[in-house]
């Protein structure tokens, strides 16, 4: 049996929070108590641009902005910046998303690249602006490169795994508009 677009669309959000869910609760696990001196990806950011790059309505903007803000304040960064910058971000890759359909993913990830790259500049610059005590550049810098580096293996996850798939050109919806 086939299912209704709309319990597709339900599914598509359902999932995506889980997996927000789990990739929050791994990082708040306590593994290693030692200062870190290499910095892992954020594989929540890459979960969420790669997710709205294939299929935007699977990840409105308010469920971003709860997402990251629940972030911010979990992993104690200023409230709201980086949920901002993010949410900024999700936007840019969601109104080019219809234009990324046809593309290779490599130019598809070099947009999510361009994206990120800015997004973790700004963020330091509004932080040194503010004079907020942060982490050191190169840590920032190694996130940011293995944050681009993830992004075609969550991209590949997402397919294989979730179905994550750009829509077809032409495709529509149960009411007739194009996705």
């Amino acid at each position: 049996m086939a299912e209704s677009p709309a319990a597709t669309l339900w599914t598509g959000r359902v999932v995506y929070l889980a997996l927000a869910t789990i990739v929050i609760f791994i990082q708040l696990l306590p593994l290693d108590t030692a200062p870190p001196g290499f910095a892992g990806p954020d594989i929540l950011l890459a979960l969420t641009l790669a997710w709205v790059a294939r299929r935007p309505a699977y990840v409105p903007v308010g469920v971003v902005v709860v997402v990251f803000l629940l972030t911010d304040l979990l992993f104690q960064r200023p409230p709201g910046l980086w949920a901002a910058l993010v949410v900024m971000l999700v936007e840019a890759v969601r109104s080019r998303s219809r234009g990324l359909r046809n593309v290779p993913l490599a130019l598809e990830w070099g947009t999510v690249a361009a994206g990120i790259v800015a997004i973790t500049l700004a963020n330091r610059l509004i932080l040194i602006v503010v004079m907020t005590p942060q982490a050191p550049l190169t840590l920032t810098l190694i996130q940011m490169v293995m944050t681009i580096a993830i992004y075609p293996v969550v991209v590949g996850m997402g397919h294989f795994f979730f179905g994550l798939t750009r829509p077809a050109p032409g495709q529509v919806d149960s009411r007739g508009h194009r996705l």
